[in-house]
């Protein structure tokens, strides 16, 4: 099969990608990063009465023409406990922030503009306005009227929202729910004593964090040993699970004991394509088993993250109805690079900002797809496009951020 080029898969892969429908009610402490399945519309008026912006006295404007007009203070109002009785000529109520205003109260005084004087009197020491510092009733939203429309991306200033709206529970669509099953004889769960021939079984963590960050659900079948039936039992696992997307970690190329890729055939999956022109990751795997994606990672740890990277995670942006992230930026290369063959390089680099604010790339000098210590320790992927000339230092090249230089 010929090797197909990056940009191509990742195409191909989201072209047969469409947003989840399926929905589901959550309450407001699940529901943040989900995305609104329908209108949130105000279940009251916010807020449900004229209120004071201030700490002050609530009194008539017109009573106080000019500096130096006097008060008499009838009583207080403070949140939660209304004045219940009206505010006549000549008269004031000791307000506090969020209180209702009492009827015929028309401004509040701020209470570092007023005089305390003997009997219950103030003076004011600054002109009254009407209407200033009063929150009107309705000034944020009505009763009925829709404050979150469909398919907004839910936030803290959302929820916050979504709350003052009298909502405790929201209607959102499902997140997307991966299956991840490791395969391997040679692999066991880290915390176990690997035998003579065995290592750890790592890929499962990583990729399932970049599921979760991507808004995703996990499914974590465990790791099943190269038999055909282990593999069938845990693939029709996921199908009952009702898994949106299956990731397999390994065995997906063609050895004697590579079962995967014939596994799933025989299970029903329609093979899209397989082996894509980058480096890592050439054994990368796409198809789909019914309504379920099935995308199969490379078992080499930096391989399968830097597929995981440029794959799945756009494929799960792309169910939950948002668009993938742009980590691509432009840097400049620290070090020299030789000229590259047909396959797309990421080449792990650590990145920085010099004093101008331009990043500097410089990679790693060992690339090896099992090393991770190298790509927990590395900022960013420089991408090396096929048949790309040599690279000079200091010269300009693209590089793939693996997380925040800022951060």
């Amino acid at each position: 099969m010929t090797l197909l080029p990056v940009e191509d898969a990742q195409a191909r892969l989201l072209a047969r990608a469409t947003p989840i429908t399926r929905t589901e009610t959550v309450g407001l402490m699940e529901a943040d990063g989900r995305r609104l399945a329908a209108d949130v519309t105000a279940r009251l008026t916010q807020p449900p009465f004229d209120a004071s912006a201030m700490d002050g006295y609530a009194l008539r404007a017109e009573d106080a023409p000019a500096v130096g007009s006097e008060f008499t203070v009838m009583g207080e109002s403070a949140a939660g406990h209304a004045f219940e009785g009206s505010v006549g000529p000549g008269e004031a109520v000791r307000i506090f922030t969020g209180a209702p205003v009492p009827a015929g109260a028309t401004s509040v005084l701020l209470q570092e503009d007023a005089e305390v004087l003997s009997g219950n009197r103030i003076r004011t020491t600054f002109a009254v306005q009407p209407g200033r510092h009063i929150r009107p009733r309705g000034q944020d939203f009505a009763e009925g009227e829709v404050v979150l429309a469909k398919d907004c991306r839910l936030d803290f200033a959302r929820l916050t929202l979504a709350a003052a709206a009298n909502h405790a529970t929201l209607d959102v669509y499902r997140r997307p729910l991966v299956a991840l099953l490791a395969t391997g004889d040679e692999l066991v769960r880290p915390g176990e004593a690997p035998g003579p021939s065995q290592i750890i079984g790592s890929n499962t963590f990583g990729i399932a964090a970049l599921a979760r960050e991507a808004g995703a659900e996990v499914l974590d079948l465990g790791i099943v040993p190269d038999q055909v039936p282990a593999i069938a039992a845990a693939v029709e696992k996921a199908r009952t699970a009702g898994a949106d997307v299956l990731v397999t970690l390994g065995g997906a190329s063609v050895g004697d004991h590579d079962l995967v890729q014939k596994t799933l055939v025989d299970c029903g999956m329609v093979l899209d394509f397989w082996k894509i022109a980058m480096r890592p990751g050439k054994p990368l795997m796409v198809g789909s088993l019914g309504d379920m994606h099935v995308l199969g990672l490379p078992g080499n740890p930096v391989s399968s993250m830097v597929c995981g990277l440029l794959f799945l995670e756009p494929l799960l942006l792309t169910l939950s109805g948002r668009s993938p992230l742009s980590r691509e930026r432009m840097a400049v290369s620290e070090t020299a690079m030789p000229a590259n063959d047909r396959r797309q390089d990421y080449v792990r680099a650590t990145l920085r900002r010099d004093a101008d604010g331009r990043l500097l790339a410089r990679s790693h000098g060992k690339q090896d797809s099992s090393m991770m210590k190298i790509f927990a320790k590395s900022e960013c992927l420089i991408i090396r496009p096929p048949h790309a000339p040599a690279l000079e230092a200091g010269s300009p090249c693209p590089v793939l951020l693996l997380r925040s230089i800022d951060s």
